[in-house]
């Protein structure tokens, strides 16, 4: 069972460390090393800060618009004194290692320092609560081991545990590294490709598809070069990844045909130019116009509010109508059948008058009524209009027509008829009678 410690040793301790501070005190080197961080703090406060946070101010209003980079700008002007008193700090013992001073106060208030502001940024930047906390983890064992002067030898010892493959050597170092960068670069990526997707966006020579195509290859390009990079700073030859990575190819190949399958399809969808964001568009049963161009589907939302996810692959394969793929003009045919005592050629003016009072209805092309033929019930008319906006909708536009229609054909006494059938029955009705006469006459007879 452990025991408590004395009085007397911890009298003893607490002495010992007062005797320890003293003797510090009494130094010339910590009073040195503390008017070192006080004159750094003091330029970083009120001589480079000020420029930085200029310099910020510029960079933010460039990309003002890319929410990522923008909190990136924020958070950077936010701690930017921090920022440039770490790097003086930092720098001062750098200049104290190379004239081979002591340094035992500077590197405990830089270690320190640099936790903090790294778990600042973190908890700023990452909205995983997870990956945030990891990262003050790591941040503030570095800075324990760093005070202690404990770093160098922990990473020789996470360095000397190693597996050689072939000339490709793995070590928990090598690991811990290259999932930091890795993590680091893929941020990194991504919030450039935002930057550049609304540099495209607001291009008016690039084309919505070409624009697509060109953040999604862009996209791509990004994340390998991440990876790249990642392996080339941990010191991982990529030439040792070929046999593994050209088997592993192979594999997704035959597993994930239909996955890249869609995805060169939206390649190709892309290239082609045949679709983009804001055609309208009919897919078997579904209407609709395209949200927007996906890697591996694209998203149709009809006038019902349903998003539908159609993959790349039937839009290549089946029919597809576009109804804006080279104009946005589409005609639409509206029957209408009248009463044949009505008059013929007024109605068709009043139909032409009502579809010119939507303003939906384009002048030129100028609708039209054509007579159709003759029904059974009615007098058959046909109305065709011209739109330019079908992604607003089709049974809005016609149904103000056919309203406009109903009010005129109402004021000019015009009637739509409905369906009638007159039935003639005449042999029948001669045949029963003749056989009630005959009953009758036998009937007197007896």
């Amino acid at each position: 069972m452990t025991s408590w410690p004395e009085p007397v040793q911890i009298i003893t301790m607490i002495l010992e460390g007062f005797n320890e501070l003293l003797v510090l005190l009494a130094s010339v080197d910590f009073w040195v090393q503390l008017g070192v961080i006080i004159t750094v703090f003091i330029i970083a406060r009120w001589f480079l800060t000020p420029q930085l946070r200029k310099l910020l101010n510029r960079v933010s209003s460039a990309g003002e618009r890319v929410a990522s980079f923008n909190l990136l700008i924020v958070t950077l002007n936010e701690f930017a004194n921090t920022l440039v008193w770490l790097f003086l700090q930092w720098s001062a013992i750098q200049v104290y290692v190379y004239l081979e001073q002591p340094h035992s106060l500077l590197t405990p208030v830089a270690s320190l320092l640099s936790a903090w502001l790294l778990i600042r940024i973190t908890s700023k930047l990452v909205s995983n609560r997870a990956t945030a906390r990891l990262i003050a983890t790591v941040a503030w064992t570095v800075a324990v081991l760093n005070i202690f002067g404990w770093l160098h030898p922990t990473v020789a010892l996470l360095d000397s545990i190693s597996l050689s493959m072939g000339s490709m050597r793995l070590s928990p170092l090598v690991i811990i590294k290259a999932g930091l960068l890795l993590w680091l670069s893929l941020w990194l990526a991504h919030v450039l490709s935002g930057f550049l997707d609304r540099r495209l966006e607001t291009s008016e020579s690039i084309t919505p598809a070409m624009r697509v195509l060109s953040v999604k290859l862009l996209h791509i390009g990004l994340i390998t070069a991440a990876f790249l990079i990642t392996f080339s700073a941990v010191g991982i030859d990529l030439t040792a990844l070929a046999i593994f990575g050209g088997a592993l190819g192979v594999g997704l190949g035959f597993g994930l045909q239909k996955i890249f399958s869609n995805l060169i399809s939206g390649v190709i969808l892309l290239m082609d130019r045949s679709i983009k964001p804001g055609d309208v568009i009919a897919v078997g049963e579904t209407f609709g116009w395209i949200n927007h161009l996906s890697a591996r589907y694209v998203s149709v939302i009809t006038r019902d509010g349903i998003e539908h996810l159609i993959p790349n692959e039937i839009l290549i394969t089946e029919r597809v109508e576009n109804w804006s793929y080279s104009n946005d003009l589409v005609r639409l045919r509206l029957p209408v059948g009248i009463a044949y005592k009505a008059d013929v050629r007024l109605a068709i003016k009043l139909c032409v008058e009502a579809s010119q009072s939507v303003s939906r209805i384009m002048k030129e092309p100028e609708p039209r009524c054509l007579l159709k033929g003759f029904g059974d019930s009615s007098v058959d008319l046909e109305l065709r209009l011209w739109i330019n906006d079908p992604q607003n909708g089709r049974a809005n536009v016609l149904s103000e027509v056919l309203l406009g229609i109903w009010d005129r054909f109402h004021e000019h006494g015009i009637e739509i008829p409905f369906p009638q059938r007159d039935l003639h029955l005449r042999s029948g009705f001669e045949q029963l009678k003749n056989r009630d006469d005959d009953s009758t006459k036998s009937g007197e007879d007896s």
